[in-house]
């Protein structure tokens, strides 16, 4: 397996080509984001340098090669087109979450301030719309509506559910939207301009669909059960800030009158630390927290049994051991 890429890629050869064409991206994005301004250049370039695992467009490149003609320059501008449409939404998010730090870095509003990273946000936005136009009325389209369901699903995280409505719905709906469009695109983009079949093209779109939004449902259980010094990461960040997740959407749905206590701290503040530790411990051993590792293995074996419509090889391989990851980092 192929440790230099963020997809589980164990056919060496598979590995090789999608590395050489995904170096070309990485030099094509640098060449996107230059403006005749310098400054502009600076702000667009930052979040690029800083990194990152460039999941989207490699899923666009493998995806490709379920497709007669993967080493297409169509597809190079359609793995940048959807990377530079993630880096300029990571621009806002920034924003609207206040955040100091992104990988590892200083966010652009920290920088230098909430205009900038707006502004550049925006740059990048129409960078990929540029680009997009050079694929063809089709992919424009695509865009379009892929852009449309990002920003409803960033508007909608921003409001709590009316009276009536599905917390846990509406938060499915959110995360479809936000996480699940942009991936789910980035697998037509590849199979589409590889000259796939259309069958081929719709089970790869709908595979994206479903493991891009189970990769975010994922990281849900790992902010409540992971251990920080496994993950890297702190433990119960969203409970702290009071975002919902899955398994605290699920603890709250059951309504459990055995639950008093863990749905009254959900209910209140949980910046202070005792209080925090505390839910974090009912949490995990909550029956929840199972139900939504089942929920996304559940997910996960749906987007496998899309890829039927691939012939059995290294390709189908390859985005079957990826759903298998997304389930397996629940555990």
């Amino acid at each position: 397996m192929s440790s230099a890429l963020a997809l589980p890629v164990v056919d060496a050869g598979l590995a090789d080509r999608l590395q050489a064409r995904l170096e070309i991206v990485e030099s094509e994005l640098v060449r996107h984001v230059q403006s005749k301004a310098p400054f502009v250049t600076e702000a667009a370039s930052h979040l690029l340098a800083a990194g990152g695992k460039r999941f989207r467009p490699l899923l666009v490149l493998l995806a490709a090669e379920a497709g007669p003609h993967p080493e297409v320059d169509d597809v190079i501008t359609a793995a940048c087109v959807v990377e530079l449409t993630h880096l300029a939404s990571l621009y806002h998010d920034d924003v609207m979450d206040e955040a100091a730090l992104r990988r590892g870095a200083d966010s652009a509003n920290a920088r230098w301030d909430n205009h900038v990273a707006i502004l550049t946000g925006d740059f990048l936005f129409s960078k990929s719309s540029e680009l997009t136009a050079e694929l063809g009325s089709a992919a424009v389209r695509i865009q379009a509506q892929t852009f449309s369901r990002l920003v409803e699903g960033q508007i909608l995280e921003t409001r709590k559910p009316g009276d009536g409505e599905d917390p846990l719905a509406h938060y499915l709906d959110v995360v479809a939207d936000k996480t699940g469009s942009l991936i789910a695109t980035s697998a037509r983009y590849g199979a589409m301009f590889s000259g796939a079949t259309d069958e081929v093209v719709e089970a790869l779109t709908a595979y994206g669909e479903i493991v891009g939004a189970a990769f975010q449902l994922s990281d849900d259980i790992l902010d409540i059960a992971s251990d920080s010094v496994e993950s890297g990461k702190t433990p119960g960040t969203d409970l702290r800030e009071g975002v919902p997740t899955l398994p605290v959407l699920m603890a709250q749905a059951a309504n459990d009158p055995a639950d008093a206590r863990l749905l009254e701290l959900l209910a209140g503040d949980l910046t202070d630390d005792g209080l925090h530790s505390e839910t974090l411990m009912l949490l995990r051993v909550h029956p929840a927290l199972d139900r939504a590792r089942d929920y996304v293995v559940g997910r996960a074996n749906e987007a496998k049994a899309l890829l039927v419509a691939l012939p059995v090889g290294p390709v189908r391989s390859a985005l079957e051991d990826f759903a298998d990851l997304v389930a397996l980092r629940t555990a």
